[in-house]
Order: structure tokens, then C-alpha cells, then sequence
């Protein structure tokens, strides 16, 4: 599990409208990724095209290449499902599914993928994903009962679990903390350092301080007025984003002077 991620000159449209422009970034292996920027400059639409989410939405296309490790997944005849498997997207706000069980959110993936297993089998899946995001424990005795009954906290875990069980290369965050009180903050962000050991972890977050403390790397993206596209204006380790950028504008905006 793990992969590399290279975009090259990487842009994202929806219909005529070129939403980010030019990105070209490599992402390592086993790492935390953070993208960071104010709000409507891209850096959502950019991390859903890192597994094609962005074509659920109609007349969107990207142009560029994007590969994990050698592969293209832009290239003809790549199927986006099949993208999907290999990249997993943890959502905003938790979205287990409401009228399934614990045990049946975390098997979900398996299940919408046609995969036959027997019973040990599911239960060794269930338990080793909830292992995996740090709420086993919590639930084991609740496995049958509805995911939207567990806490916000506890249901976003759910999502990561329901991500991990399928064992995907890639885990993207789309602000998995926006919703959370800090109790439950803390608790993802404890698990994102325990999942970078098997993942490539990509987070959008408008917290800054979040971006600090849990990425390796950071991404500043900015947008140069009403219509333009979003682009990623710096790319570097997260501690010389923070402490000694080289663009104007990123120092600007980790210093809180707009956004």
C-alpha cells in the first residue's frame, strides 16, 4: 500500500471555466500532505481530482497528467471506480450511512465492489479497519447498532475506517475537522500520524495550525481575483511554509493578513 502521486501541468475545468491552473507537484509515499489557501482557490477541486471525484460533477474534465507511481490515471480507458479503490476521499462532515450498522458502514466498500467473503472473513475486516482508525474499542459492543448513533467524532472515524478497509493506496481529507469539537480534533489528528505509516495522506484544511502540526509538506494555494483560476503558488516542507516561505503572498497568508 502507498503510492507516489506526480501531477503534471495539471488543469481542472468545469465546462469552459478553467477552475486551477498549471499544477505541477509530487507527493511521497507514506506522508502527510497538507493544502492550504483561502476559501475558492482550488484546493478542494484540486484534491478531488486526485481521484477523479471532480467528474461527478457534469461538464468537468481535467487536462495534464496525474500518475500514482507510473501510472496514469487520466490515461484512455482508465476506469474512475476503479481510480476510487486505489485513492479513498474522507468527506467534510461524517457520512456514515444512516440506515446501516457500524459493521455494515465499514463493510460498505466491499460490498458495493461485489467482493464474497465469509463471515470470519468480514469480521476480520471489520475489526482490523476499526483498529486501524482508533475506534474498535469504542464500538465493539455496538457493532449492530446504526453508525449515525456514535458521536460526530466517532462517526468521522467510522468514515476512515470504512476508507481503510478497502485498503486503498491514497487517503484524501476534504476538512475531516471542520465539523469536530477540539476532544475529536485532536483524535483525527492522532490518527492521521498513525495512518501516514501505511498511506499517502492528502489534507485540505483552513486551520493552519492543523496543517502545522500533522504535514511533512504544505501547499499554498491562492486565486488572483473574481475568475481566475486557483493555482499553487509554493510547495515545501511545512516548516519552511510556515517560517521562511519564498513567495510574498504565502507569507502573507500564514501570517493571517487575508484569507
Amino acid at each position: 500500500m502507498s503510492k507516489s502521486i506526480t501531477a503534471e501541468d495539471l488543469n481542472v475545468y468545469y465546462g469552459d471555466f478553467r477552475a486551477v491552473a498549471d499544477v505541477n507537484i509530487e507527493i511521497a509515499p507514506r506522508s502527510v500532505t497538507a493544502f492550504i489557501g483561502p476559501s475558492g482557490c482550488g484546493k478542494t477541486t484540486f484534491l478531488r481530482s486526485l481521484n477523479r471525484m471532480h467528474e461527478e460533477v457534469p461538464g468537468a474534465r481535467v487536462k495534464g497528467d496525474l500518475y500514482l507511481d507510473d501510472d496514469n490515471i487520466y490515461a484512455p480507458g482508465v476506469d474512475p471506480v476503479t481510480v476510487r479503490s486505489m485513492v479513498g476521499m474522507v468527506f467534510q462532515r461524517p457520512n456514515p450511512f444512516p440506515t446501516m450498522s457500524v459493521r455494515e458502514n465499514v463493510l460498505a466498500g466491499h460490498k458495493l465492489n461485489g467482493t464474497r467473503m465469509s463471515k470470519s472473513e468480514a469480521d476480520d475486516i471489520v475489526e482490523k479497519a476499526l483498529r486501524g482508525a482508533n475506534l474498535f474499542n469504542e464500538v465493539k459492543d455496538r457493532m449492530d447498532r446504526p453508525g449515525s448513533g456514535l458521536s460526530g467524532g466517532q462517526q468521522q472515524r467510522l468514515c476512515i475506517a470504512r476508507t481503510v478497509a478497502v485498503e486503498p493506496d491514497v487517503i484524501l481529507m476534504d476538512e475531516p475537522c471542520s465539523a469536530l469539537d477540539p476532544i475529536s480534533t485532536l483524535a483525527i489528528e492522532d490518527l492521521i500520524a498513525d495512518l501516514k505509516e501505511d498511506y499517502t495522506v492528502v489534507i485540505v484544511t483552513h486551520n493552519m495550525q492543523q496543517a502545522a502540526r500533522v504535514s511533512e509538506k504544505t501547499a499554498f494555494f491562492n486565486i488572483a481575483g473574481v475568475g481566475e483560476p486557483g493555482k499553487m503558488v509554493e510547495y515545501d516542507q511545512t516548516s519552511v511554509i510556515f517560517n521562511n516561505p519564498s513567495n510574498e503572498q504565502t507569507e502573507r497568508y500564514v501570517a493571517g493578513k487575508f484569507g
